[in-house]
């Protein structure tokens, strides 16, 4: 369809406040849509799987899930119709706001804008070389370039005196005509983004259908996203951007959590609930993004992925929040068990050596931080526990060094600076975990500026030390740093670097402790520092189950690995539980390496 070319009378006259007014009623639909989708799942199909059992409920069941598919289309389309109407108005407002510049200097000057957009100027005295010498007015047309030469003195060919006029209108020319193309460009891509929104007659929304959505919804991002981006605080601190959020309205919420999920769901400072629902709506096309390629790190990230949206789907006990997800490095998921904005106690735990986005991680380190909250939960109900892995861990020893929790640290203080942001309490107890390696990236946060923010306690399990002398190094008190660490656990007795190789391969931790004895070297280090279960490192060391011996029972690392478990380490898992809970004079402790 051919369009005719935007005036720029019509940009002058543009109110970019119909395109919002048309914006909200789209807004309206689609938020009914959404009301009307849920009462169909929660009201009506859930009842009816619940009260009946025959092929004519199934038959019902059938036609209400098509019902809820066609308000969720309904709903998703009508959000982006009104995204794109506000991006719009957006978007269009600086051509108009520049038009009208140009327009209000042309009159201050007594320069008349004819319909065409060319600008007639009148005589004017203009300064040569020979004397001052009238000069006559003319017309100029605007054109794109930006780089228009002066004229000097004379008008190009002649010898006439240039009027100083000429080039101050062909300025506000070329402006005025910058301004339309800005906007007839606008204008053009809107439309078609627009168009491409248009339902087929007689639609049958199906899962395929469905799918198209992700389309629409890039289609529109790829337009509009200018739009959201601009506003969005990505250098701002947590608590800015949670003022920030509360300052939008309901609409602008919608627009960024539908449109723009992935700039809003790794925010931190964002409320959990937000968070989540912005990850999960994100979450299939970033799956879609990753079956797209073809390797196996994209394939294991992808395994990982589905697993978590098959628990997401069920229900969670305690429930779950997708705080952040991501492709990056080894990966990125960020799982809440529990709503840590409305929550007393919150913990965090970052898991360390090996760790990276795969089945794995969803099967056993995610349960780590499940088995946590249900701990917590039986002594404080009021109880959230968090695994964060945001950033790339070691995924072998041989490799290890202090750069990846170097890395992560700031990372992970700035998320904790967003649970503090967030958080709905006045002040809630927070407890930072580290296990294996991710001990280390807890020390290293700790240990910088202002230590980890809104932190009470720190839990260090299966530790090779935190880079640090004295648990007084890591700003909370000594009190308040709390060690596990199985006699049988390797990674808690890795020799210093300089000794890496003494005793390793006599046995395990009985080979080092033997090989330490023959050459007498100081027991208390190990791989990055003090050994936090030691009497000089100066923490409270609760009881553990010593767990499997290395070589000798083949427990390989096992007692590296239920520190969390309830069922293969109860005590641990009990002491874990009343720390997170706010009962750390609570826990049962052992004697000091």
């Amino acid at each position: 369809m051919t369009r005719t070319p935007l005036t720029w009378q019509q940009l002058r006259d543009l109110k970019p406040s119909e395109f919002e007014d048309a914006g909200d009623k789209w807004n309206e639909v689609s938020g009914r849509s959404d009301s009307d989708r849920v009462r169909v799942d929660r009201a009506m199909s859930a009842k009816l799987r619940e009260t009946q059992d025959s092929e004519s409920a199934e038959a019902a069941l059938g036609r209400l899930e098509r019902l809820s598919r066609n308000f969720r289309y309904l709903q998703a389309e009508c959000g982006l119709v009104r995204t794109a109407l506000n991006g719009l108005a957006a978007d269009l407002a600086e051509p108009q706001r520049q038009l009208k510049q140009a327009l209000d200097e042309a009159a201050a000057l007594k320069f008349t804008v004819h319909d065409d957009g060319s600008l007639t100027y009148p005589a004017a005295t203009a300064t040569t070389l020979i004397g001052d010498k009238e000069a006559p007015g003319g017309k100029v047309k605007g054109s794109l370039p930006l780089d228009r030469p002066s004229f000097g003195d004379y008008a190009p060919g002649t010898f006439k005196p240039m009027n100083p006029n000429a080039e101050k209108a062909q300025a506000i020319a070329d402006r005025i005509a910058r301004a339309v193309w800005s906007a007839g460009d606008i204008d053009a891509r809107y439309a078609k983004t627009l168009d491409g929104l248009r339902a087929a007659k007689g639609l049958d929304v199906t899962e395929a259908t469905m799918k198209d959505v992700f389309r629409d919804t890039a289609d529109v991002r790829a337009t509009a996203g200018s739009y959201l981006a601009d506003d969005l605080p990505s250098g701002k601190s947590p608590a800015e951007r949670k003022a920030w959020w509360d300052a939008l309205s309901e609409e602008q919420r919608q627009e960024y959590l539908e449109i723009a999920p992935d700039m809003i769901g790794g925010l931190d400072g964002i409320p959990a609930a937000a968070r989540d629902e912005a990850n999960r709506n994100h979450l299939p096309v970033l799956m879609d993004e990753l079956a797209g390629k073809d390797d196996s790190d994209s394939e294991t990230k992808l395994d990982a992925l589905r697993m978590i949206k098959d628990k997401l789907d069920k229900p969670s006990n305690p429930p779950m929040f997708l705080l952040g997800i991501g492709d990056e490095g080894n990966g990125r998921a960020i799982v809440a068990y529990g709503n840590p904005d409305t929550s007393k106690n919150v913990s965090a735990y970052v898991p360390g050596l090996g760790t990276k986005l795969n089945d794995e991680f969803v099967e056993d380190t995610m349960k780590r931080a499940q088995d946590t909250a249900l701990g917590a939960r039986r002594i404080d109900p009021s109880s959230a526990s968090i695994v964060w892995l945001g950033y790339d861990a070691p995924q072998n020893v041989d490799v290890m060094s202090k750069g990846d929790a170097q890395r992560g640290a700031p990372a992970y203080n700035q998320f904790m600076a967003g649970l503090s942001a967030t958080n709905e309490g006045k002040d809630p107890h927070v407890t930072a975990i580290g296990h294996s390696y991710g001990s280390l990236t807890v020390g290293t946060a700790a240990k910088q500026s202002g230590g980890i923010p809104g932190v009470d306690d720190v839990i260090l399990l299966g530790s090779p030390g935190v880079d640090a002398q004295k648990a007084t190094e890591l700003g909370v008190g000594k009190d308040h740093v709390f060690v596990g660490a199985a006699d049988n656990d390797p990674v808690t007795h890795l020799p210093t670097q300089d000794e890496a190789k003494l005793g390793w391969v006599l046995g395990g931790p009985t080979g080092v402790r033997v090989g330490r004895d023959l050459f007498d070297i100081d027991n208390d280090d190990v791989y990055f520092g003090k050994d936090p279960a030691s009497e000089a490192f100066g923490a409270q060391r609760f009881k553990v189950d010593d767990g499997p011996r290395m070589v000798f029972e083949g427990g390989g690392f096992d007692a590296h690995s239920q520190y969390f478990t309830p069922d293969l380490d109860p005590e641990s898992a009990k002491n874990i539980a009343r720390i997170v809970a706010g009962q750390s004079d609570k826990i049962t402790t052992e004697d000091h390496r």
